[in-house]
């Protein structure tokens, strides 16, 4: 039966009504060996089998009494559990108004496009009066905010350069972040077929030099052809400062591309050479921050400006204290250089951070139901400010140029997530989930943050319903058939939605008349206008797939050097912006610039930086009961890595079991000795299910987000800062507690 995944699309095989593998699909030239833990996750004995309501909440004790996390759940049948849900919303309009109710309900659900978790519940609340959103994203919600202030769009998500782009012109790639492996195997949409990886591959083939700048070796594809460039986490800004005074020092700067294509280098220029803090962004400055020797950063600037050059940053860099400067910088840099708007130079964002950068964007859209219109309009949160939300009903804060002022949420509303694995210091989020009135979530699990719910109602896995999978980057639009009958009592959240909707009498305008084939034949209609063909919906159906024309490159840097002016209140590259200054914020300025990490004042407590990495063996926390992620744990807890000098002082060996700590939390996991981490670097991935012992606190999985720190990027972005985290580590003495991640939580009948 074929079907997709974010990790690309397979044919799943049936027994017994039980999917037993996942086998790829036949066009797909690089599988994600991630397909191998299907099976285990839809059939998991965790799985949320029937409508359940926490006890506590349901005989109306107080959660100082009975905390959400540590109750007893009664399963009850839908329409009691449907009744209590549409009696909540009812009473939060009521008693607080709509904007109490928050449905941000980020999350990657599945590849199934007309199932979109979050955009159901959206058009549901919205249909019933509104709700407070969220804004941005966990993964570039940082830069999203700068770049349409500096160059007129998103660069996260558009206008990438082309695998056979780089290959044909590119001569030196300086990757900042390197590019990750495991994040060209996901997507979110899915894919037919992966192409990160085979493009990487031609690029190398190609000869172009490839520079990996990255704490951490043999993350990248292709690593062992790669140069490795290890640098200190978090200080990528300073390298390029370095970078640039070198380039600026030795009047290797494009002045011509500067001087027409851009605006307020001469400003940046004056703190380049130190005329406004007093402080020359040298090499030799750039050397005692990043640990990268001086003159190996002089060479890399006379590098990148006697060849065809490119410097592209991943999503990652932006994911820190301060990470709009990491971008913007990347920017700056290859502004000085002059390549951009020329095929295969100048930046680009995000090459692997997902598979779908580096291939054309169609221009139609893929096959979905629209999204609702919020009758609050600006009722939003940024997506990562959630725990601040929770503590400071009615606070003030900044963001994008505005002072915004905190909802009153009473109500949670999550579909399709789990917030207690994207989100930071996530002791402190626990502490703050326990203040909302009422938490209700659709799950297919029964994962960290269904057990923090009142309502948990039982979601389908996308193997139990139709849906169509794709991305705007894809050639391949592709079938998602239902290969067997629902688990338990689950239900699909559509229905579920649609269900409470008759209920509050807004059914017609949640549901909109919306069906698969309906959105299919839309895209089919749209793609028409671009003179793309597709087949109708029954070819398609029967198929299994569609594949369209590979999109037509579209560049906004290519039409600046054209004349066209670009999106930004100068019409240029904005080296300097007037509006970002105008803010007068003292963590983002109006130009690119070092500052130092609050973080690195407690290095002689915490000396290890922690980089929180993406899983290689499951997406974000998705899967992780699955074969793949569980075998390449040790004694059932993820695996950190450290260097091998780093673990002599601790005396810390191959295997041993480690905590890992500082103020926030602290949580276990297995060591592992390589020199493919710096010293004074420690990794772990996230993704490993939040399991804290009930008595101690202890995370005994191999969470890491138990000791990132919850903190905005900057008050213009307020993007997460998770990769700004210094801990210890040492050898855990005796023997580790039993991990109870996926155990059930204690249950009774109605």
């Amino acid at each position: 039966m074929i079907h997709s995944s974010h990790w690309g699309a397979f044919r799943a095989r049936v027994v017994e009504g039980r999917v037993v593998e996942a086998v790829p699909f036949e066009a797909d030239p690089d599988p994600a060996d991630l397909l191998r833990n299907i099976p285990a996750a839809v059939h998991a004995r965790n799985r949320v089998a029937r409508p359940a309501i926490r006890r506590g909440w349901l005989e109306g004790r107080s959660r100082a009494e009975a905390p959400r996390g540590a109750d007893e759940f009664v399963e009850v049948d839908w329409d009691t559990a449907l009744d209590l849900v549409v009696g909540e919303i009812r009473r939060v309009h009521a008693e607080h108004g709509p904007a109490s109710i928050f449905a941000g309900s980020y999350g990657w659900s599945s590849a199934g496009r007309f199932h979109h978790a979050q955009t159901h519940l959206h058009r549901l609340l919205s249909a019933s009066g509104g709700f407070t959103a969220s804004t941005g994203t966990y993964s570039h919600g940082a830069t999203s905010v700068l770049f349409p202030r500096i160059i007129g769009y998103d660069a996260n998500v558009s206008d990438s350069h082309t695998w056979d782009e780089i290959a044909e012109r590119t001569e030196i790639w300086l990757m900042l972040g390197g590019v990750p492996a495991q994040s060209m195997k996901i997507d979110s949409g899915g894919m037919g077929a992966h192409r990160g990886a085979p493009g990487l591959d031609r690029v190398l083939r190609a000869g172009v030099r490839a520079i990996s700048v990255n704490p951490i070796d043999g993350e990248t594809a292709q690593a062992d052809t790669l140069e490795w460039l290890p640098i200190r986490p978090g200080t990528d800004t300073a390298l390029l400062l370095g970078i640039a005074h070198t380039l600026q020092d030795e009047g290797l700067e494009d002045r011509a591309f500067l001087d027409a294509h851009t605006v307020g280098y001469e400003r940046f220029a004056a703190y380049l050479r130190g005329e406004t803090d007093g402080t020359p962004k040298t090499a030799a400055w750039a050397s005692a921050i990043t640990g990268i020797p001086a003159g190996t950063i002089r060479s890399l600037a006379r590098d990148l400006a006697s060849s065809r050059s490119l410097v592209t940053a991943t999503w990652s860099l932006q994911r820190a204290e301060h990470g709009e400067q990491s971008h913007w910088m990347t920017i700056t840099l290859a502004a000085m250089l002059g390549g951009i708007g020329r095929r295969g130079e100048g930046f680009g964002i995000g090459f692997g951070s997902s598979d779908g950068i580096g291939s054309n964007r169609q221009p139609f859209g893929v096959p979905q139901p629209a999204r609702a219109r919020n009758p609050l309009a600006g009722a939003e949160i940024p997506v990562a400010r959630i725990t601040d939300a929770l503590e400071r009903p009615g606070g003030a804060y900044d963001f994008n140029g505005q002072r915004r002022t905190y909802p009153d949420i009473r109500l949670i509303y999550w579909v399709g997530g789990n917030p207690f694995h994207h989100h930071q210091d996530l002791v402190r989020m626990e502490r703050a989930w326990q203040l909302p009135e009422t938490v209700i979530v659709h799950e297919p699990w029964w994962t960290a943050t269904a057990k923090r719910a009142d309502i948990v109602l039982p979601a389908t896995t996308s193997l139990e319903r139709d849906d169509i999978g794709a991305k705007s980057s894809d050639v391949w639009i592709m079938a998602m058939k239902r290969a067997i009958e629902p688990v338990g009592e689950a239900l699909d959240d559509r229905e579920i939605l649609r269900r409470i909707a008759q209920r509050l009498d807004c059914e017609e305008a949640y549901t909109g008349g919306f069906t698969l084939r309906g959105v299919y034949e839309t895209s089919r209609r749209e793609a028409a206008e671009y003179g793309i063909e597709m087949p109708d919906f029954d070819t398609f159906w029967e198929q299994g797939y569609a594949r369209v024309p590979p999109a037509p490159q579209r560049s906004h840097m290519a039409q600046l050097l054209a004349g066209v002016p670009l999106q930004t209140p100068s019409g240029r590259i904005e080296i300097f912006s007037e509006t970002i200054d105008a803010f007068g914020y003292d963590d983002c300025a109006g130009h690119p610039m070092w500052f130092p990490k609050r973080e690195d004042a407690e290095a002689g407590r915490y000396p290890l930086h922690l980089i929180s990495h993406q899983p290689a063996t499951r997406l974000h926390s998705q899967m992780d009961m699955g074969p793949v992620s569980a075998t390449r744990k040790v004694g059932g807890r993820e695996v950190c890595r450290i260097h091998p000098v780093d673990a002599a002082a601790r005396g810390i060996g191959d295997g041993d079991a480690v905590r890992l700590f500082n103020d926030r939390g602290a949580c276990l996991a297995s060591a592992a000795l390589t020199e493919q981490v710096m010293p004074g670097v420690i990794a772990l991935p996230t993704g490993a299910w939040f399991d804290p012992d009930p008595e101690t606190g202890l995370e005994r999985h191999g969470n890491p987000n138990v000791l990132t720190p919850d903190i905005g990027t900057s008050k213009l972005g307020q993007g997460t800062s998770a990769h700004t985290a210094r801990v210890e580590v040492e050898r855990y003495a005796g023997e580790p507690p039993p991990v109870e991640a996926f155990a059930l939580p204690p249950m009774s009948r109605a």
